[in-house]
């Protein structure tokens, strides 16, 4: 189970948050005992990119053997 504070990794573009597929978000909220998460996507800065509320098939637990890809927001 997902739960507040865990990281995420977004599973499909949401274009209009400048969000792409392999993202990594931080839960801020569980909704419906995991049926959705509202998620904050920040640059490596600390700045908020985007917060949303996604449904629980839209994003997955980062894995232990995965590694963190920097790419530019424009």
């Amino acid at each position: 189970m997902i739960d507040e504070l865990d990281l995420v990794v977004l599973k499909r573009d949401l274009p209009d948050v400048r969000l792409a597929v392999g993202d990594v978000g931080t839960v801020v909220l569980v909704h419906q005992q995991g049926a959705g998460y509202e998620v904050e996507f920040t640059t490596l800065s600390g700045d908020t990119v985007a917060v949303v509320t996604l449904d629980a098939s839209d994003v997955r637990p980062v894995e232990a053997r995965e590694i963190v890809h920097a790419r530019a927001v424009n």
